[in-house]
């Protein structure tokens, strides 16, 4: 097998570009390089321009020609009207800025997420696994005893789960959980409006509570101030963040009535990370992508209650064949199987929900323990 370093790779790569960028020299018969052309694919034409391409590229001359083209033009001249383009306009803000823009029917109907609940557990014997559910003062206080637990426990690494830390916008509550992990004196995160003068920074005054490996579980139910808790534990605290990309929404909202009594929603503030990268619209992606449906996860979430988590991420072992069974006459092997499989007038019995994402980072923890012990 050949092997090439790095420098190399990088100078075959660009001999071969040269070459396919030039006519290709073939010898004649006569032994002198002939010109003739690449035998490689000529690139294939662009692919047409989508329809938001196209009007992204319109000028402002542009769009104002084509409204005064539209409104002299079109079959229907009641079609365009003053009111119809300023309906178009706030149609076509709230699908280009998602998560920045919202109509709400009335101030009763605003949609609102139910508290999470807060569930800790010491897994493994020594990794502590916090669900910290809704960021609010109820949640913070069982994480405080959870934490002086696992103090007690000599717990040396964390999973902290926000998949069910949705719907919180409360930055200064964030704050206080960030404080328990992150260093004494540093910047959290960054509230940034742009009405206002300056910034409004969260910062830590007290010492963590916790200090060793810490893992953090998100995905599309991570959002809010969820999201910079998330960004300031992967930067002080070089947390590993493993499952999908949050939702994108680590903003402040406004709720601003209408005169007939709708309501339009408006992000007036976008949180920053610690080093300065806004966490709206993109959110936080994930350093260990993995995938888990969102309706298993939140039955797990719901089972753990009277079950712990144990049985959704340790594999129940299969029965084995043994000298009792052998004597009695029954195959403990057979008979697990035939419980998998359909029963007259129902399907298969459905195997256990199993969470990937958290046994992820168990599996994680189980690797660097290994290798540290080297």
């Amino acid at each position: 097998m050949l092997h090439f370093t790095w420098p190399a790779l990088i100078g075959i790569f660009l001999v071969t570009n040269a070459l396919a960028q030039s006519p290709t020299a073939i010898p004649s018969v006569g032994g002198a390089l002939v010109p003739t052309k690449s035998i490689l694919p000529s690139p294939s034409p662009s692919a047409t321009p989508t329809r938001e391409e196209l009007v992204n590229s319109l000028s402002q001359a542009d769009l104002q020609a084509a409204i005064t083209l539209l409104k002299s033009n079109f079959t229907s001249p009641d079609a365009i009207t003053d009111t119809e383009l300023n309906r178009a306009t706030v149609e076509g803000l709230m699908i280009r800025l998602p998560r920045g823009v919202m109509l709400l029917p009335n101030k009763e109907s605003a949609p609102g997420e139910a508290p999470g609940a807060f569930y800790g557990e010491v897994l493994g014997g020594h990794i502590g696994y916090l669900r910290l559910g809704s960021l609010n003062s109820a949640n913070l206080q069982a994480m405080d005893k959870s934490l002086a637990n696992f103090a007690a426990k000599k717990v040396d690494a964390l999973i902290v789960d926000l998949r069910s830390s949705q719907g919180t916008n409360d930055f200064a509550v964030a704050a206080e959980f960030a404080k328990r992990f992150c260093p004494k004196g540093k910047p959290l995160f960054t509230l940034r409006k742009p009405a206002a003068r300056q910034d409004r920074v969260f910062g830590s005054d007290r010492d963590p509570a916790f200090r060793g490996l810490v893992m953090v579980l998100a995905d599309g139910d991570t959002s809010g101030a969820a999201e910079a808790l998330a960004s300031a534990l992967r930067f002080y605290d070089k947390a590993l963040v493993i499952g999908q990309p949050t939702a994108g929404r680590a903003v402040e909202y406004s709720d601003l009535p209408l005169p007939g009594g709708k309501i339009l929603r408006v992000a007036v503030a976008e949180a920053g990370s610690p080093e300065g990268r806004s966490l709206f619209a993109d959110g936080i992606k994930p350093d260990l992508p993995v995938e888990m449906p969102t309706i298993d996860k939140r039955q797990i979430f719901q089972l753990s209650a009277e079950k712990g988590m144990g049985p959704f991420i340790y594999e129940t072992e299969r029965p084995h064949m043994n000298e009792a069974a052998l004597l009695a006459g029954t195959n403990p092997e057979v008979e697990a199987w035939g419980a998998l499989q359909p029963r007259r007038g129902r399907g298969p019995e459905k195997p256990p929900a199993h969470d990937p994402v958290l046994q992820r980072g168990l599996d994680v923890d189980t690797s660097l323990e290994v290798y540290q012990k080297r």
